[in-house]
C-alpha cells in the first residue's frame, strides 16, 4: 500500500517491559491517513503491548506519542475520543444481551456515529439476535458484537488485535469490507493477525518485533 501524504500517528523510541523482560525499545512507527500497519512477529513478541501502549492500556517506560502532529501530553482526552481498541478478548459481559453490550460501549464512547444499534448489529450479520444474551452466543457471533463497535464509534484510529479471531470465512469478509471502507474515508489501523488481509489496492505497510 502506498503511504499517504497526511500524518496521522507516530510513536518514537518507544519501550515496554513485561515484568523483568524487554520486549522492545527506540521503537519507532509511523502512519499516515488511509493506512494499515500490520504489527508482526512470534508469540511473545510483544505484538499486544504494543497496541495497549498506544491506547494508554499499558505504560510505555519511555516513548513519545504524536496524533496529528501535536505531542500527546498536550491533548490525551482528544487522541482517545479519536480512537477505539479492539483487543485479541472482546470485551463484552456475557449476561447482557448483544444490544445491550453494544449500548454500553457506545455510551463510553467520547465520539458516536448516527447509526441505530440495530443497524449496527444487522451490518455485522447478528439481526435476529439483538436480544440473545452473548454467553448464548457463538463464538463468532460474539467477535461480531465486538466488531460493531467499530460501526459506532466515530473513530480516526483503529487498533485492532487479531480481529479475524473466530470468524468464518463470511465473517473474514466482513473485517476486510470494513477495514477498507475506514482507509478509504482517510482512517488508520494498527493491527496484529496471522491472517493477512485482503485489500482491492495494496498491502498494509509491516513493522517487526522480535523476541
Amino acid at each position: 500500500m502506498s503511504k499517504p501524504s497526511t500524518s496521522l500517528f507516530e510513536a518514537t523510541k518507544l519501550e515496554c517491559w513485561r515484568g523483568d523482560r524487554c520486549l522492545f525499545s527506540e521503537l519507532d512507527l509511523a502512519l499516515a491517513a488511509g493506512e494499515a500497519l500490520q504489527v508482526v512477529g512470534p508469540n511473545g513478541c510483544g505484538k499486544t503491548t504494543l497496541l495497549r501502549a498506544v491506547c494508554g492500556l499499558t505504560r510505555a517506560e519511555r516513548g513519545t506519542f504524536i496524533f496529528r502532529g501535536a505531542p500527546l501530553d498536550g491533548s490525551p482526552e482528544t487522541f482517545r475520543s479519536e480512537l477505539v481498541y479492539i483487543g485479541h478478548e472482546n470485551g463484552l459481559k456475557s449476561e447482557l444481551t448483544a444490544l445491550e453490550n453494544l449500548r454500553a460501549l457506545r455510551d463510553i464512547a467520547a465520539q458516536r456515529r448516527e447509526l441505530s444499534l440495530q443497524a449496527a448489529l444487522k451490518r455485522v450479520g447478528l439481526e435476529g439476535f439483538e436480544d440473545r444474551p452473548v454467553r448464548t452466543l457463538s463464538s463468532g457471533q460474539r467477535r461480531r458484537v465486538a466488531l460493531a463497535r467499530l460501526l459506532i464509534a466515530q473513530a480516526t484510529l483503529w487498533l485492532l488485535d487479531e480481529p479475524f479471531t473466530a470468524l468464518d470465512q463470511a465473517g473474514a469478509r466482513l473485517v476486510n469490507v470494513l477495514v477498507e471502507q475506514h482507509l478509504n474515508a482517510g482512517g488508520g489501523i494498527i493491527f496484529t493477525s496471522h491472517i493477512p488481509l485482503a485489500l482491492t489496492k495494496g498491502s498494509p505497510r509491516q513493522i517487526m518485533l522480535s523476541t
